[in-house]
């Protein structure tokens, strides 16, 4: 290797690492903060001078509620994504497949839906969902969810069931399947990567989702995560509980990180897979 091959190689290396370390910094000093004794939430230390678990015991206290929105959220986001992947899947499998006029227009509808600022549709649903009824429920924080998370799904699936060639499902007619059958034991099977992969890229934007769930919610026990870590109040009623809101926000974030290094193989798969595979 040339002395130019290797100083390219040592500032892509050098790129890569700032990058990372640009991205993991806010993360890193979460889980620092986390761990700081009360007294010492201000300090600039990039590590703890005591290791104190406190924050976390105070998140778990009955009076935060920290515990009821994990699980809304859990439910939010679940019912989420379950609900966009299936209507996502027949509707991008309609769209790679079918031809009919102004299709690409249909297409760059479904995808400008999700574009609209989510502040410009709060008032709206809020209004509409008092007359109805809807305030303090789960539906409430997942319709509107939806609006956001199924046209991202339709576009990523639509996208991957185009790269696959259609002699699939004509061979399988060909066998005796029928349109559906042929979809549900053949094509479904095969885009089980890009399916998956668009289900944790759902998941993830229904968890973080913050501002429908404080808009559409005024009781503790329906509050999402996001939403009862903004809330967390300190000892005094001028306090701001750094401490706490760290650790809760670690304790919300792990298990996405968690998520996505489990299923990482299966993402890229999903990600990368085309027409070969």
């Amino acid at each position: 290797m040339t002395a130019s091959a290797k100083w390219r190689a040592r500032l892509l290396y050098a790129g890569v690492a700032a990058v990372v370390a640009y991205c993991l910094a806010p993360f890193y000093w979460m889980v620092v903060s986390s761990l700081r004794r009360s007294s010492d939430v201000f300090d600039t230390s990039l590590l703890p001078s005591a290791v104190s678990f406190e924050n976390y015991r105070a998140v778990f206290e009955p009076s935060q509620g920290f515990t009821r929105a994990l699980g809304n959220s859990l439910i939010v986001a679940g019912v989420t994504t379950a609900l966009a992947l299936l209507l996502a899947t027949f509707t991008a499998y309609a769209m790679a497949r079918l031809e009919f006029r102004f299709k690409r227009l249909v297409l760059t509808l479904i995808i400008a839906t999700s574009m609209f600022p989510v502040v410009s549709i709060v008032v709206p649903l809020l209004k509409l969902f008092t007359d109805i009824g809807w305030i303090n429920t789960y539906q409430a924080m997942i319709v509107p969810s939806m609006s956001f998370a199924l046209p991202l799904a339709v576009w990523n699936l639509t996208t991957f069931f185009r790269q696959m060639p259609d002699e699939l499902e004509q061979a399988a007619m060909i066998d005796g399947c029928t349109r559906g059958q042929a979809f549900r034991k053949i094509i479904v099977p095969l885009a089980a990567p890009g399916i998956f992969t668009t289900a944790i890229i759902t998941f993830i934007a229904a968890w973080n989702e913050f501002l429908i769930a404080l808009s559409m919610t005024n009781k503790q026990a329906m509050q999402t995560a996001p939403v009862a870590i903004s809330k967390f109040s300190g000892a005094t009623q001028f306090e701001t509980p750094f401490g706490s809101q760290m650790a809760a926000g670690v304790l919300v974030t792990v298990p996405l990180v968690v998520m996505v290094l489990v299923f990482q193989r299966r993402i890229v798969a999903g990600l990368t897979a085309g027409a070969a595979k």
